[in-house]
């Protein structure tokens, strides 16, 4: 169906031929959508749905993706839901985004991400449709752009490598670790996929120190002109050591020499550490972005 409103689809080309020019023209806002719709371009499977008890995909569980049209004919807004990932949404007016709540009946929604006027109004209307159901804050983020680079000093003991696959082992464990430490809202997510997807281009930069390995810094693969940074870990006990900020600087370094115009990450907002350790070594914030959970 083509006209004013929301429009959904399970087909990722569908959605970047309808979508993508107003994606791109806020690249960096729409960084998240930009590069799950690639992967899901590259590796449909990446997201793909557990099979029921007859062995079943769940038509609910698949991928959805929409986009909004105004009374001028324009996309002025779009979302992707990947469970068990949170529903997330692009810049929208708040009744919009209140308006797909309904459409979007009957999927497993767990969360949204928006922007906080969206996502109160979204929640609302989830909640108003779900009456044993509660709406509470999970996080808010904030989303920084790399600047000038300034690299920590002093400098930290130690150098930079490319994870390769003899790393896989540890790093599922890391990043089972770091997902658990933030709480991700992601249902169990089998690390051991994201870490073969991340190693598969180069995506994650290991530090290492008196011979070991003490921490690591993911990247996405470039979409858009674009490279975010994330997961950075460092187990507990290595921590305090300026190794998070250095790995951090090397693999935003390598994130330009790759060609990014755009280096960028997101922040725990309730993190005063690691909001500080980005922003001495020449992250500038962007805008900020809430995470409401959702339970039944």
């Amino acid at each position: 169906m083509v006209g004013m409103g929301w429009q959904t689809t399970g087909d990722v080309a569908e959605f970047l031929a309808a979508a993508g020019e107003f994606l791109w023209r806020e690249r960096a806002r729409n960084t998240v959508v930009l590069t799950v719709s690639e992967q899901l371009r590259v590796n449909p499977a990446r997201y793909a749905p557990p099979a029921n008890s007859d062995g079943r995909a769940n038509r609910m569980s698949r991928p959805l993706f929409g986009w909004w049209t105004g009374r001028a004919g324009a996309v002025g807004g779009a979302f992707l839901h990947t469970p068990p990932h949170p529903l997330l949404l692009t810049a929208v007016p708040a009744d919009v985004a209140a308006g797909l709540a309904p459409l979007l009946a009957g999927r497993p929604l767990n969360g949204v991400n928006a922007y906080l006027d969206a996502a109160g109004a979204f929640g609302e209307r989830w909640r108003a449709a779900n009456p044993d159901g509660q709406v509470t804050e999970h996080r808010r983020m904030r989303l920084y752009r790399l600047g000038e680079l300034t690299w920590p000093d002093p400098a930290p003991d130690g150098a930079p490598r490319v994870a390769a696959d003899s790393d896989a082992q540890l790093l599922t464990g890391w990043f089972a670790a770091f997902a658990d430490e933030v709480n991700d809202l992601d249902g169990g997510d089998d690390q051991a996929v994201a870490v073969r997807d991340r190693l598969s281009y180069g995506g994650v930069l290991l530090w290492e120190a008196g011979g070991r390995r003490v921490a690591m810094a993911g990247v996405t693969r470039q979409v858009a002109g674009m490279i975010r940074v994330g997961p950075v870990y460092t187990p507990p006990d290595l921590r305090g050591r300026g190794h998070a900020s250095a790995v951090t600087a090397a693999v935003s370094v390598r994130a330009r020499e790759a060609g990014a115009e755009e280096v960028l990450l997101y922040t725990d907002l309730a993190n005063p550490t690691s909001n500080s350790i980005y922003q001495r070594i020449g992250y500038r914030p962007v805008e900020d972005r809430v995470v409401l959970s959702f339970s039944i």
